[in-house]
């Protein structure tokens, strides 16, 4: 039997041990039925201690925590609900030193459990076009020049992060190697005849044969043209987006950028549904596991 939390306090309070937890998560993964991480069989004996668990097929034993994001790690699975709640309904997210002392586990751990949250929370395919009314843009990440060491200042070394935005829908945004690669990313996410909104960049002309294109000319302090011409969604997405990465987080690496982005995108299109069911959703789709040693490995 699965629950729904209205706040952190009622998780607690309905998951009260670590027995409690296992089986909250087993009921969400095993919910179409019961089957085994190594080979898929569906006959599985379960064991008097009522967390371990055997395949008929391949008779490996296993927990319900294997093959998913929780495996191997020997930090509560109560911990890791609580970590799931605070990721999925702190519209910033949270900071590794404050998840840390919330779930009282290192920093280390807090930052290596943040991680796989996001491994969970990427986008393993897209199922539709956006269509309708569509904003494009960029926005670029990076420290500022007087922030900088005087041997970094002057190197164009910001990363540039390119989002498209159906109104009233979905959101899909990736860092990009090059500019350069915008227009193909509209080309890829949106259906043709779609009202494509951008600004004045001239790395978007030709987008008139394909889509319906209207822009504004930010350089001259145009916002918003003809009622509807604007880029104002997917400019508020980008100021969320950089309070979560300097307000909460101060830096973030070139390396794992795109994991941070994909946290918030996921949180952003879920901005309707209530956190309870959030929390639920994230956890049927917890399969996957990333590894420590491919987390810090050299890009």
């Amino acid at each position: 039997m699965t629950h729904e939390f209205a706040s952190l306090y009622e998780l607690f309070e309905t998951i009260p041990d670590e027995q409690a937890a296992i089986d909250h998560f087993r009921a969400i993964r095993w919910k179409r039925g019961e089957f085994c991480p190594f080979c898929g069989h569906g006959t599985i004996y379960h064991f008097s201690d009522n967390r371990t668990h055997k395949c008929q097929s391949c008779r490996r034993r296993f927990s319900i925590r294997v093959g998913t994001i929780f495996e191997d790690t020997k930090i509560p699975l109560r911990k890791w609900l609580a970590a799931v709640w605070l990721i999925t309904s702190h519209k910033k997210g949270i900071a590794s030193t404050q998840l840390a002392r919330d779930l009282h586990i290192t920093q280390k751990s807090a930052w290596f459990v943040l991680h796989r949250l996001r491994h969970a929370a990427r986008t393993r395919s897209f199922n539709r076009p956006l269509k309708g009314e569509v904003e494009a843009d960029e926005t670029f990440f990076g420290g500022k020049d007087k922030n900088k060491h005087a041997h970094k200042r002057g190197k164009d070394d910001k990363v540039v992060v390119f989002g498209v935005l159906e109104r009233g829908g979905e959101l899909r945004a990736r860092p990009l190697k090059s500019l350069k690669e915008a227009k193909l990313e509209i080309v890829r996410h949106v259906e043709p005849g779609t009202n494509v909104m951008t600004d004045e960049w001239p790395g978007y002309r030709g987008l008139g044969k394909r889509f319906r294109h209207h822009t504004v000319n930010h350089s001259a302090g145009q916002y918003v043209k003809h009622y509807f011409a604007h880029v104002n969604g997917i400019e508020g997405v980008w100021s969320l987006l950089k309070r979560q990465v300097y307000g909460i987080h101060h830096w973030v690496s070139r390396k794992h950028l795109h994991r941070y982005i994909d946290e918030a995108v996921w949180r952003f299109n879920r901005r309707k549904v209530v956190d309870g069911h959030r929390v639920s959703e994230f956890l049927s789709r917890a399969d996957g596991r990333l590894k420590y040693r491919v987390l810090i490995a050299k890009a």
